[in-house]
């Protein structure tokens, strides 16, 4: 069949026209021409994040990561860390949070080779040109916050509360001082679309600063819709996930991959549901906050204390955000309006915290909970134990959204 010349010229324009302007509300990002200073912008982040790897290595779930010099990877790029003297073998000292056991957890199952990367480094997802754009595309408005950050509708700010949507059961009391906090949270793959994220997690507040931890759903964030364990630091007017920056985490492990997919996820409806085991714990020594995961609670990464003005927590929360670019809103947990029953709700368990003073308390009573919208998701504190009194302080959340 024979093509005319303004047919071929006609069909190529649509091509490149239908691969660059992409609208969000068909789920997409938009693309745009970068100016050299963005390019060079650019091009430095990805300089800080790629730092040169002694090896390439590969998760089970098939993400790269560079094996980085402990010394060299992007935490240490903050000015603070000028004359720092921190080692990739330093642990916590701390007494009261949770009996040890003897032997560490090895994460090595978690790699293609087995092992991990090499003793004296540390494994750093590798980021694209393409990650970043696609991240950046959505602005600030695609970043966790806590719910009292976005409780106040101002029409001034930069930020879109609408766009965030929160389940949660939070501290209250200005007073308080916090120095840690647990969770045992289900594990959940709630359905979302490329340009949302839904999170379950841990969320404490220092000051005007915080840091979370927990799992997301996030496709601009890991490009896929599994439950991927996740850090996020805000700190000093910076902000970003797991290490992908200079007030980021200091990883301390070689075989622990931050962005893991938590597997196997729960069904709803199952007799036995999975977890995974969080903690936020502040060092009673020297005041460095760091990352424990699991049922050992291994050490995984760390926070310098110079990362936050302020030396304690004030708030803390557990429970599910939500974020879309666009209507309607995504589901969290389940993605079901809540039956009070740990076979058909997420939940987070077996909640504590560390005051002030380093004393433990899982019976924390002094909750409140806060749903922005309960069109689309609900909340249920359980600290009496009244149903499951094996649980703890439990916490039921999730939601259909779609508002």
């Amino acid at each position: 069949m024979e093509v005319k010349g303004p047919m071929i010229w006609m069909f190529l324009m649509c091509c490149i026209f239908g691969n660059i302007i992409i609208n969000h509300n068909n789920d997409f990002v938009e693309a745009k021409s970068l100016s050299k200073v963005e390019d060079l912008e650019i091009e430095k982040r990805l300089r800080t994040i790629n730092k040169p790897a002694v090896k390439i290595i590969k998760s089970i779930d098939g993400k790269r990561y560079g094996c980085v010099d402990f010394f060299k990877q992007p935490g240490f790029d903050h000015p603070s860390m000028q004359n720092h003297t921190y080692h990739y073998k330093m642990r916590p000292i701390w007494k009261k949070m949770r009996e040890r056991n003897t032997n560490n957890t090895v994460f090595g199952y978690l790699w293609e080779n087995g092992v991990g990367c090499p003793i004296g480094t540390v494994p750093i997802q590798r980021v694209s040109k393409d990650d970043l754009l696609r991240f950046d595309s959505f602005g600030n408005n695609h970043k966790p916050r806590g719910s009292w950050n976005t409780t106040t509708y101002d029409p001034n700010s930069p930020l879109h509360p609408e766009q965030h949507h929160y389940a949660v059961a939070r501290t209250f009391g200005p007073d308080k001082r916090f120095n840690g906090a647990t969770m045992e949270l289900c594990i959940t793959a709630p359905a979302v679309k490329p340009t949302q994220f839904s999170a379950s997690r841990l969320h404490i507040q220092i000051g005007s600063d915080f840091i979370q931890t927990g799992f997301t759903v996030n496709p601009a964030l890991y490009k896929d819709s599994q439950p991927r364990t996740y850090v996020y630091t805000n700190s000093g007017g910076k902000s970003c996930y797991n290490s992908n920056c200079d007030v980021g985490m200091i990883l301390v492990r070689q075989d622990f991959p931050l962005g893991t997919a938590l597997l196997p996820v729960s069904v709803r409806g199952a007799k036995i549901s999975h977890y995974g085991i969080f903690g936020l714990i502040k060092d009673e020594k020297n005041g460095n906050w760091w990352l424990q995961f699991g049922d050992a609670a291994e050490e995984v990464g760390f926070w310098p204390s110079s990362r936050f003005q302020q030396s304690s927590g004030n708030l803390v929360e557990w429970g599910g955000e939500v974020y879309s670019a666009s209507l309607p809103s995504p589901e969290m947990g389940y993605g079901y309006f809540l039956a009070h029953d740990m076979s058909q709700d997420a939940y987070i368990k077996r909640i504590s915290v560390l005051d002030g003073f380093n004393n433990i308390d899982r019976r924390v009573e002094y909750t409140e909970i806060f749903v922005d919208d309960t069109h689309g998701y609900e909340v249920l504190d359980d600290y009496k134990n009244s149903k499951y009194p094996k649980a703890g302080h439990i916490i039921f959340f999730g939601g259909p959204g779609n508002i």
